[in-house]
């Protein structure tokens, strides 16, 4: 089952927030004093709303507190407490919610996504064999694509080309990892990032991406980019090439990534991409 992950948005060149959870429960940050499950729901409530009233046109939910991360299975209350506060958000929100279990957990991504009404997911490593400051992570997705089939969700899934905070095993052609990651791994867009969190990603690297997508199929894969965008970055990412980007540090409070949402950073980045798509 292909899903046109173009028509879950309304917009030429979709962006995309970021909602980065604070430690949850059973994380070593947790502080059940300061940190308790209504004030993780109100300040993950509080930054939706600033994204959704500063005019994005996506909202990405990601457990980034919780490092350090399981690999690629998720505790059971992790993925518990990310689904309650998932169907708190999509029925907050008008705009597509997407949601990411670090570090890799496709199966409870995709899990949270059909129980919530999330619109997608996030797979880190979905194809190929990733090294991290987690391990070896593998791709999975035999078990991704069956999985969604299975549990009947139609929930897109956006999947990382060289993902951010890793080194790829083998292959290391971006062009080649991402027609892997698409015809073979049946993911309906790409990310194409930096090497880490708020690091600008290569242009060439998008460049490369949307290129051989476009040459081996038609209605290819959108393609986002997925760190580093800026109010001044985000037109040339566009003009790169990229059909979207995903934003979390650049929209927040003094560009600090554990900060809350800046309404005036999202109005600013929103105009900046309208003024480019002109």
């Amino acid at each position: 089952m292909a899903i046109d992950l173009r028509d879950r948005f309304d917009a030429t060149h979709p962006v995309i927030g970021m909602v980065h959870l604070p430690p949850l429960p059973g994380a070593p940050g947790y502080d059940s004093v300061t940190d308790d499950r209504d004030a993780i729901r109100t300040g993950m409530l509080e930054d939706a709303q600033r994204l959704e009233a500063g005019g994005v046109d996506g909202i990405m939910l990601e457990n980034f507190g919780d490092a350090p991360f399981y690999p690629d299975e998720a505790p059971t209350h992790t993925v518990a407490e990310m689904a309650a506060l998932a169907t708190t958000l999509t029925s907050a929100v008008d705009v597509p919610v997407g949601i990411n279990v670090l570090r890799n957990d496709a199966e409870a991504a995709l899990s949270i996504a059909a129980a919530a009404g999330a619109d997608f997911v996030r797979v880190n490593v979905h194809v190929g064999t990733a090294a991290t400051d987690q391990g070896v992570l593998e791709g999975r997705a035999h078990e991704t694509l069956r999985l969604r089939d299975r549990i009947d969700a139609d929930t897109a899934i956006l999947a990382d080309v060289h993902v951010k905070h890793a080194t790829p095993v083998g292959e290391t052609d971006v062009r080649q990892a991402a027609l892997e990651t698409t015809e073979r791994g049946k993911a309906d867009g790409l990310i194409v990032s930096g090497p880490g969190t708020g690091t600008k990603t290569a242009l060439a690297d998008v460049e490369r991406v949307a290129g051989v997508l476009a040459e081996h199929d038609v209605e290819r894969a959108p393609v986002f980019v997925g760190s580093g965008v800026t109010t001044e970055t985000v037109g040339d990412c566009l003009e790169a090439g990229a059909d979207g980007v995903i934003v979390g540090t650049a929209l927040k409070e003094g560009g600090e990534t554990t900060n809350r949402v800046s309404s005036e950073r999202v109005d600013d980045l929103v105009a900046a991409r309208n003024a480019s798509e002109e």
